[in-house]
């Protein structure tokens, strides 16, 4: 890659014929990890960007937003979570988030490839600091394991994930929902990012499906993430409980609270927003 050249995210598979580009100021590292090919660049216009296979995973302009949607979501629909897992998130930014929750007493997280976790501390601090939590316990290894060993353990599950291709496409399957539901204890909930309906509603809608078939309660929520392909990024939330109402926050937090917890996207108006889909893409999700 040529510092002096645009970095484009270019996806036949998906999202044929568009991407998005930022142009490079340097390139601060690339490397093969036993998983994946792992690059970090600084970009003139979106700060530090993490590209995992070449899709952009987060950058340092707009990160916070999917950060803090994917994580206060869930988190503020559940009465009192407070054990959580989250599967993947190597950079550390939904760890971040989840530990500002005032009632998370655990966090646990399990990510296959120790090396984003290591690179993320190196160049990534803003959101690796969320490794430095007391409540956070680091696992390096397999998620689909971990969870097999932890049946009934937590309160709410956040799976921060790449796109379905490659290493995280057994994520977006319907094994996947049923490991997840019994990791869950009872009244749990889950939250897993869920591409864009711009992209390929057919597959929203079809992942949507997998997860209906082992929750009675299941809804899809709205991000803008300019960096993120459509400007759009969506999460799968599920509940174990039928009584849960997704667009009325169970935990409701002052804009005071908001700001003592640095949050910059996430209010109470702005989840129940999410949930508030453009009629095509109500009439192509729900059942």
């Amino acid at each position: 890659m040529n510092p002096s050249e645009w970095f484009s995210e270019i996806s036949n598979e998906l999202w044929p014929g568009q991407c998005f580009s930022v142009k490079v100021k340097q390139v601060l590292h690339e490397e093969r990890s036993k998983y994946q090919d792992i690059k970090i660049i600084q970009s003139e216009s979106h700060g530090v960007v993490l590209i995992l296979d070449g899709i952009i995973q987060c950058t340092e302009r707009d990160e916070f937003a999917y950060q803090e949607m994917i994580s206060f979501l869930p988190l503020c629909c559940h009465p009192n979570p407070q054990r959580v897992l989250i599967v993947g998130g190597g950079d550390g930014g939904v760890a971040r988030e989840v530990v500002k929750h005032p009632s998370v007493l655990e966090v646990h997280q399990v990510e296959i490839d120790e090396r984003v976790v290591e690179l993320s501390k190196q160049y990534l601090p803003f959101m690796a600091c969320g490794f430095e939590s007391p409540k956070l316990r680091l696992t390096i290894g397999d998620g689909f394991e971990y969870m097999k060993q932890h049946e009934g353990a937590f309160d709410v599950i956040i799976t921060d994930s790449s796109d379905p291709i490659g290493p995280a496409e057994s994520l977006f399957r319907e094994s996947y929902f049923e490991l997840v539901k019994r990791a869950l204890k009872p009244n749990g909930i889950i939250c897993s990012q869920g591409g864009s309906f711009w992209l390929d509603a057919g597959h929203v809608r079809e992942t949507l499906d997998y997860c209906r078939k082992h929750f009675p309660r299941v809804t899809y929520g709205l991000a803008a993430v300019p960096s993120y392909p459509t400007g759009q990024i969506g999460f799968f939330i599920a509940s174990l409980n039928p009584e849960t109402d997704f667009r009325e926050p169970s935990r409701k937090f002052a804009d005071t609270e908001i700001d003592q917890m640095g949050m910059r996207y996430y209010t109470t108006d702005v989840h129940r927003a999410a949930f508030t889909l453009p009629r095509f893409a109500a009439k192509a999700l729900n059942p």
